[in-house]
């Protein structure tokens, strides 16, 4: 088990990279954000699989999830709208703080 303290030190690190990364080509950096926000919810516990609610669980971020991975995988085959992009990286950006702010670790 990793200790919380160090697993957030851990996160906001890359969390800032992905943010700088985004500054100077958000499409490109969608997918970076995606992956780095699966691992952080596969570490609390999510399953992205068999995304069934557990108790006390917010149902709107596997959903929010799954939907940014999508507009991600089509960043992949064409150039997206700025908006859809932005939307994405915002869904993502909002798990994140879900995640900092009021998931314990396991």
């Amino acid at each position: 088990m990793t200790d919380p303290g160090l697993d957030l030190h851990e996160w906001e690190t890359r969390w800032s990279e992905l943010q700088e990364l985004a500054a100077g080509s958000p499409q490109e950096a969608l997918p970076e954000y995606v992956r780095f926000v699966e691992e952080m919810l596969r570490d609390r516990g999510f399953d992205l699989e068999n995304p069934v609610v557990v108790e006390g669980e917010d149902p709107d971020l596997v959903r929010d999830f799954i939907a940014a991975r999508d507009i991600s995988r089509a960043a992949d085959a064409t150039q997206l709208e700025r908006e859809d992009v932005d939307a994405a990286l915002e869904n993502l950006t909002e798990i994140h703080d879900v995640l900092v702010e009021r998931r314990p670790a396991p």
